[in-house]
């Protein structure tokens, strides 16, 4: 007899004795008889027992343990069929796909290979070739100096010749001429305007090596991309929170400015501090070297950002506070849509493609060169020559949202 399910068919009656000669089964701990009946709740073997109406297990899902075993035994027998399979799918993959995918990885591996051998093959041509054609313009600039200064020279010495001549001249006169014949002496005149007639010597910039014969857009960009592309080239700048305007706010790792349009009320003042414009200076200065850093201003509308000298004036709503208005800050700036370069009250307007999410800024102290640049796509987007006086401080502005330097 079998019952299916708990109240439908008859229930087990007592266990019979094993037959002769067969192996007694485990039996039922709690009642002795044979485990012959499987509980589906408890998922567990069962006796006629435990599955009867006074058992443990009445009410729940009883099935013979033949019917559970055969059932086990049919799954068993459906995941090795499922195993095979996957085992000769398996087979089939590595005998037939593999060798394919590793001879085609093998060839994409050498196309790439080629590739990157052939264009930094065709980079390494180029820079070659600047470099031939800049050291060529250098030369070439020597030797125009050079023979500018040797015509100064002979110019000068035949210039240095005449007059020696003519004061000679004019000692002779004087020593060895009376007063009438001194009066009569029309020589005199000419030899004074002869010598008038020479020049003093004047600052002419055809003496000077012009050292724009070494400006390459090609070199600039290339050396930019090097210098932010290397970890040892980018500096760790931090905002000194005693310069900060009290309309930012600095965070924590000295790194993110954000704009206020209300000034706070918590900031101290002090000697160090801009007080009227939105500005900020980093802790340390460059005296020489290369420098470099950057700064996320996605965020942002208006800001600026660039180096300063440390004498630049902190008080006050005048241009002298105001970066890019004096003598003392060089700055890129972003209003709305509106880029331009400011020194001096000088404004260059910059014709840029797209907002730079990111704006990196190189001081090369040796050169006098200060350059922004565009990290993402590669792009300079200015270049300014200057004598800086004095050791630079990087200097940041914002009055949009938050600018934050890039570590």
């Amino acid at each position: 007899m079998s019952v299916e399910s708990a109240g439908q068919g008859p229930w087990p009656g007592p266990e019979p004795g094993p037959g002769p000669g067969s192996e007694p089964g485990p039996l039922c701990p709690e009642h002795g008889q044979a485990l012959r009946w499987f509980c589906c709740s408890e998922q567990r073997p069962v006796c006629a027992a435990c599955a009867g109406l006074g058992g443990r297990c009445r009410g729940h899902r009883i099935r013979r343990a033949e019917e559970r075993a055969e059932e086990l035994r049919n799954k068993i027998v459906d995941q090795c069929e499922r195993l095979q399979l996957q085992s000769a799918t398996i087979t089939k993959y590595v005998a037939d796909v593999l060798p394919g995918k590793n001879q085609r990885a093998v060839s994409t591996a050498s196309a790439a290979r080629e590739l990157v051998i052939q264009r930094l093959g065709l980079v390494r041509s180029l820079c070659e070739s600047e470099e031939q054609r800049l050291l060529e313009q250098v030369h070439g600039e020597e030797e125009r100096a050079h023979q500018s200064i040797l015509t100064q020279r002979v110019h000068w010495a035949e210039a240095l010749q005449k007059l020696d001549t003519i004061r000679t001249s004019l000692v002779d006169m004087l020593t060895h001429l009376d007063d009438l014949q001194l009066i009569k002496e029309p020589e005199i005149f000419e030899r004074t305007e002869e010598a008038e007639g020479i020049l003093d010597p004047k600052e002419s910039e055809k003496l000077n090596f012009n050292e724009k014969c070494t400006r390459s857009p090609l070199l600039t960009q290339l050396w930019a991309t090097a210098v932010l592309g290397s970890l040892s080239g980018t500096e760790d700048v931090r905002i000194n929170e005693r310069t900060v305007s009290p309309f930012l706010q600095l965070s924590d790792d000295q790194r993110t400015l954000t704009f206020n349009a209300k000034k706070s009320k918590t900031c101290a003042d002090g000697p160090e501090r801009f007080d009227h414009w939105p500005n900020a200076l980093a802790t340390t200065s460059f005296q020489a070297g290369l420098h470099a850093w950057m700064v996320n201003v996605e965020n942002s509308c208006a800001y600026k950002v660039g180096v300063a000298l440390g004498q630049l004036p902190r008080k006050g709503s005048g241009s002298d506070s105001r970066l890019g208005y004096n003598a003392f800050s060089w700055v890129f700036s972003r209003y709305d849509r509106e880029f331009r370069f400011s020194h001096d009250g000088q404004h260059e307007p910059l014709a840029l493609l797209r907002c730079p999410a990111q704006l990196g800024v190189l001081l090369d102290l040796q050169a006098q060169e200060l350059l922004f640049y565009e990290p993402a796509s590669g792009t300079v987007l200015h270049t300014h020559h200057a004598s800086f006086p004095g050791p630079l401080f990087p200097v940041f502005a914002v009055a949009d949202q938050t600018i934050s330097i890039i570590r």
